[in-house]
């Protein structure tokens, strides 16, 4: 190691920007093949430390997202539920909706796809910088009754309204009691108009009397929640049960 590559070496370090160390080196390598002045070296250098931090901010976006598995749109079988509307879905994968402060509402029985357009839009979503969050509606409702317990509801209301994209899934697995269904309430009425929300559960909005002890408050949420959204009906069969009789099938081809 030369005196002057040392010397950079450690101002890199200092600077916090340790990451460029090989990329620089990488650089030079090709620098003297390609004749580049300074001023290109210095752009190319600059140029790949923007994409490194770039890339980096997308991947804290995703951690923050609290996915519970990371799922893609290219990845989500259509053909397995011709019901559903590609185009449909494909251009709410546009993002425009989030910018229009719109909603995305995805029902249909378990197993279909739910969950995965609903992470899929959410990765989509941190890939373009937006602040996203991921949560089930049973854990968001507890987070929501200990905060208000904990005399921090406004706070965690707050948090919460700053999102560019909250997601929120399995609405409809759990009851949902008097208070709960108030405090819903109250995070659906700060997020309306300001921010998006993806919402997925089983039950059509018909059968919504079924989860919540207050239908007052459930018409309330659903008014909220309908008003500038779409909202696909998926009522295909079971990715889960396709994966297991697939799995069936090359068990059975395999026996001899």
């Amino acid at each position: 190691m030369s005196e002057l590559t040392a010397r950079l070496d450690k101002q890199l370090q200092e600077l916090k920007l340790k990451g460029l160390i090989p990329v620089y080196k990488s650089i030079a390598e090709q620098a003297g093949k390609k004749k580049l002045n300074y001023l290109e070296f210095l752009s190319i250098l600059l140029e790949e430390e923007i994409e490194r931090k770039k890339d980096g901010s997308i991947k804290a976006k995703v951690a923050k997202a609290r996915f519970p598995f990371f799922k893609t749109m290219e990845a989500f079988d259509f053909s397995y539920q011709p019901g559903l509307n590609e185009k449909e879905v494909l251009r709410l994968a546009s993002l425009e909706f989030i910018d229009r402060k719109d909603n995305g509402i995805f029902l249909g029985p378990p197993g279909v796809g739910k969950t995965h357009l609903a992470v899929a839009l959410g990765v989509k979503a941190c890939n373009a910088k937006y602040r996203v969050n991921f949560i089930s509606a049973s854990d968001l409702l507890k987070e929501l009754q200990l905060a208000w317990k904990g005399g921090i509801l406004t706070d965690r209301l707050l948090y919460y309204s700053r999102l560019n994209l909250l997601i929120i899934d399995e609405l409809g697995y759990i009851k949902i009691n008097q208070e709960q269904s108030n405090l819903l309430f109250q995070l659906i009425s700060m997020r309306y108009e300001k921010g998006s929300i993806i919402l997925t559960s089983n039950y059509g909005f018909d059968d919504w009397s079924k989860v919540f002890d207050d239908s007052i408050v459930a018409s309330a949420i659903i008014d909220r929640v309908i008003h500038h959204s779409v909202i696909f009906y998926i009522n295909g069969a079971s990715y889960r049960l396709k994966n297991k009789l697939d799995n069936f099938s090359s068990e059975r081809g395999g026996q001899k």
